[in-house]
């Protein structure tokens, strides 16, 4: 099933997602790769691409996991997470649509 993993960030947590960016990135390769990824992605703080010293407010993914627990515990285990850069993650259960 999928699941949509929802990260608020703390503010100003730019420097916080650089140092842990690598770690993330690589965790969500390995998603990919299994081809479990839907989207991925983070939230812009502003409206533009490329938000510079702005950051960003959040991410989400969309991808697969054998249940709940896995996802909760896959999103617990984020680097972001443990660099403290989410004030706060949601997971639950998403159904895709469309397309």
């Amino acid at each position: 099933m999928l699941y949509a993993i929802i990260s608020e960030d703390i503010p100003n947590s730019l420097e916080k997602r650089k140092g842990a960016r690598p770690a993330h990135l690589e965790r969500i390769q390995a998603l990919v790769d299994e081809g479990r990824v839907v989207i991925a992605g983070p939230h812009p703080a502003i409206d533009t691409e490329d938000p510079g010293e702005a950051g960003f407010t959040g991410s989400l993914v969309v991808a697969e996991f054998s249940s709940l627990e896995e996802a909760q515990a896959w999103a617990e285990a984020d680097p972001y997470a443990a660099a403290g850069v989410y004030a706060r993650v949601t997971v639950k259960p998403f159904k895709k649509v469309l397309p």
